[in-house]
């Protein structure tokens, strides 16, 4: 079998990592417990953490052991890493159901039975812990000038940092360690914007047990302009269907750069490598069979096989110019919503389709704005209830994003 070092690497996840020769080798020749932490922020993960989950299935269809951590404690504090200033303080139960969420969606993707890998949350044992002894046994291995050298400390300097969020980087090289002691854990996985809390840890384990444990970081999700992927004037891509639709996930997929179609199929879809090289010779509008196939595989796998086959055939008949489809996104809004004239440019907003009427009256000089197929052409222009048909009115910005509002 491959090394699955090889295949990340071939794939484009690799950025960084220790001792590559000894990594390499050890990931070709045992099996090895690793882990990868997903802080609790948000209600569902996105688009950007199914990078993640994607190498811990390669990491898993290798024979090693994933432990994926959820972060119950590290997240009443707050990764600094990438901020300009302090994170919201969330409360205990906001966290805990989180938590909850993140479990229930990735463990659709990876095998957690006997054996085959854990899913584990660091409030079992970083809420336990006492304050003196900690700083006693962790801290002392900790220097603060050298932490001081690291970006996700640096850079909040100026705008100033607290204790509480400096304390970060200790609980999240306790993780490893507490891993390595419960699990066997020999090897912490994350972005490249984790690199230095993921040393942290590497450092910590190899100090206190005097084992050889390792670190790899990997490239973040971003397109060619050098934004991440996953985010869009209306929010993140989410992987819960109640907030980003298979359908609205199909649609960003599709109409993703003709840059990016290849490095994306590489990383986000389990297609081989060799049937990915066929999509790389193709040329001009021939790209666009690529991203079809990108999009149904990441919908498919994310969504199951009939979700992904809806949201295929709702974007042909819109590219094809048939816009009777019940797949495309949409809202319902009360008649009495439109009792009177609702102007265009606030329901655009309200839709999430612009994000301020200086947008949307930009669009519309440059012809990018139709309602029912037809062109508007006046900023001012108004909706009522006139406009819609059979209880429904479309609502088109630029050529490929739609939206359907409903009145009941």
């Amino acid at each position: 079998m491959e090394n699955v070092f090889d295949i990340l690497t071939e794939r484009g996840f690799l950025d960084q990592c220790t001792y590559e020769d000894e990594l390499r080798e050890m990931l070709g020749s045992e099996k090895v417990p690793f882990y990868i932490g997903f802080d609790a922020t948000a209600d569902s993960l996105t688009l950007g953490h199914f990078l993640q989950i994607r190498v811990m299935q390669h990491m898993q269809r290798a024979g090693h052991i994933p432990i994926a951590l959820l972060g119950g404690g590290t997240t009443t504090i707050g990764d600094p890493s990438g901020k300009s200033d302090m994170r919201t303080l969330m409360d205990r139960e906001t966290i805990d159901y989180n938590a909850k969420r993140f479990k229930e969606q990735i463990s659709k993707f990876l095998d957690f039975s006997e054996g085959k890998g854990h899913i584990v949350n660091n409030a079992d044992w970083l809420t336990k812990l006492n304050f003196l002894d900690f700083v006693r046994e962790i801290g002392i291995h900790f220097s603060v000038n050298r932490m001081l050298t690291f970006d996700c400390y640096k850079n909040r300097m100026e705008q100033g940092l607290t204790f509480f969020e400096f304390s970060y980087m200790l609980m999240q090289s306790y993780d490893f360690l507490y891993l390595y002691r419960k699990y066997g854990c020999k090897l912490e996985v994350g972005g490249s914007d984790q690199w230095s809390n993921i040393l942290g840890g590497y450092e910590l384990v190899r100090k206190l047990e005097n084992d050889k444990v390792y670190a790899m970081t990997f490239k973040l999700l971003t397109t060619a302009n050098g934004i991440k992927m996953g985010k869009t004037m209306a929010g993140a891509i989410w992987l819960d269907a109640e907030k980003t639709s298979p359908y609205e996930m199909f649609q960003y997929l599709r109409n993703c750069d003709d840059r990016d179609v290849i490095k994306f199929m590489k990383l986000l879809t389990m297609l081989p490598l060799e049937e990915i090289a066929k999509y790389e010779k193709l040329e001009g509008s021939e790209i666009n069979k690529a991203k079809e196939v990108l999009a149904y595989e990441i919908v498919k796998d994310i969504h199951g096989e009939e979700a992904a086959k809806s949201a295929l055939d709702a974007s042909r008949a819109l590219f094809g110019g048939n816009k009777e489809t019940s797949d495309m996104p949409s809202t319902e809004m009360s008649e009495d919503d439109f009792k009177e004239p609702v102007g265009l440019l606030n329901l655009m907003t309200e839709l999430s389709l612009i994000s301020s009427n200086s947008e949307g009256r930009r669009l519309i000089k440059q012809g990018g704005v139709s309602v029912n197929d037809e062109k508007v052409t006046d900023p001012a222009r108004t909706v009522t209830l006139d406009d819609f048909k059979d209880g429904e009115l479309m609502i088109r910005k630029g050529k490929k994003v739609y939206h359907k509002v409903i009145v009941k």
